[in-house]
């Protein structure tokens, strides 16, 4: 994605999504949090789960401390660098397997395929951390930390209880990557081009590709979002397109955009992280690795 395309070893993008990937939960988190708390059946009441983002995000401060943001944040911590890792490089790589074997060009089809490819490649890491994380954000979960949820689920399903919500996960991850990659390159092409050596009109039209990215994914896939969120914390329902018609019967389809403003707050910017944070990764390890040769 850099504008310097120099192929390298693809340690060098895993090392490069990783870092982007913790990078952007780190300053992020706590909209997270929110976004959950919106999410989950039955509404986080103690945390104004119908009022706005930043009235939660206060009210969370005031009436459970502010260390309770980051309720949960060491399964996604672990998790984060191997996730961004497989997202960015597992992108990459199906980019080269369909432009060989299917002769693609550079084109949006091949983004939002290859895309589509590793989100579903990245969903069977990324089911069990989030499954962990949302049974940790729930408001009203008594588990002291991740080990304590992880015996409980073993004790009462098994290891198979672990893949709760991989379907669902499979879809949402999927359609970010998909709306998210699909975007990126025509964005970049509307924005006024740069040389390489304007590293600072690069790095700012990287930061709006990858934030309007971010938001077109986020839009896209948040209604399979509220669907893993639920199946996950209730460990009951169906498909995830089944369970998505059933909430917009019941509860009218704006639910299933619960949560959006502080996904959208969270992975806008979030995605000009990761584009930043990646590209200048990958231009430093692409001129350690040239230099040595």
């Amino acid at each position: 994605m850099s504008i310097d395309n120099r192929p390298l070893p693809g340690y060098y993008s895993i090392i490069s999504g990783g870092t982007a990937g913790v990078t952007e939960l780190l300053i992020m988190y706590p909209l997270d949090t929110v976004k959950t708390r919106m999410q989950l059946k039955g509404g986080a009441t103690a945390a104004g789960a119908n009022n706005g983002v930043f009235s939660i995000l206060s009210n969370i401060v005031k009436t459970e401390g502010p260390l309770r943001l980051y309720k949960g944040l060491l399964s996604p911590i672990f998790l984060e660098m191997p996730k961004r890792a497989i997202k960015f490089s597992a992108t990459d790589e199906f980019r080269k397997i369909y432009g060989e074997k299917l002769n693609w060009g550079p084109s949006p089809k091949l983004q939002v395929i290859s895309g589509i490819s590793a989100g579903v490649l990245e969903s069977f890491l990324v089911t069990p951390f989030e499954l962990v994380k949302i049974k940790l954000q729930d408001p009203n979960s008594a588990f002291k930390g991740p080990k304590d949820v992880i015996s409980s689920i073993l004790k009462s399903k098994g290891i198979i209880g672990m893949a709760t919500g991989l379907e669902a996960t499979m879809w949402r991850q999927s359609v970010w990557n998909a709306g998210y990659f699909g975007s990126i390159s025509h964005i970049k092409s509307l924005l006024p081009q740069v040389s390489p050596e304007e590293k600072g009109k690069t790095l700012f039209n990287n930061f709006i590709a990858g934030t309007i990215g971010g938001t077109i994914g986020s839009t896209m896939n948040i209604p399979f979002d509220v669907v893993k969120s639920r199946i996950q914390l209730s460990g009951q329902g169906g498909s995830a397109l089944s369970e998505i018609f059933k909430i917009a019967q019941k509860e009218g389809v704006k639910t299933l955009f619960s949560g959006w403003t502080p996904k959208i707050l969270r992975l806008g910017p979030g995605g000009g992280v990761l584009l930043v944070v990646f590209d200048q990764m990958m231009g430093m390890f692409r001129d350690i690795h040239y230099k040595k040769i």
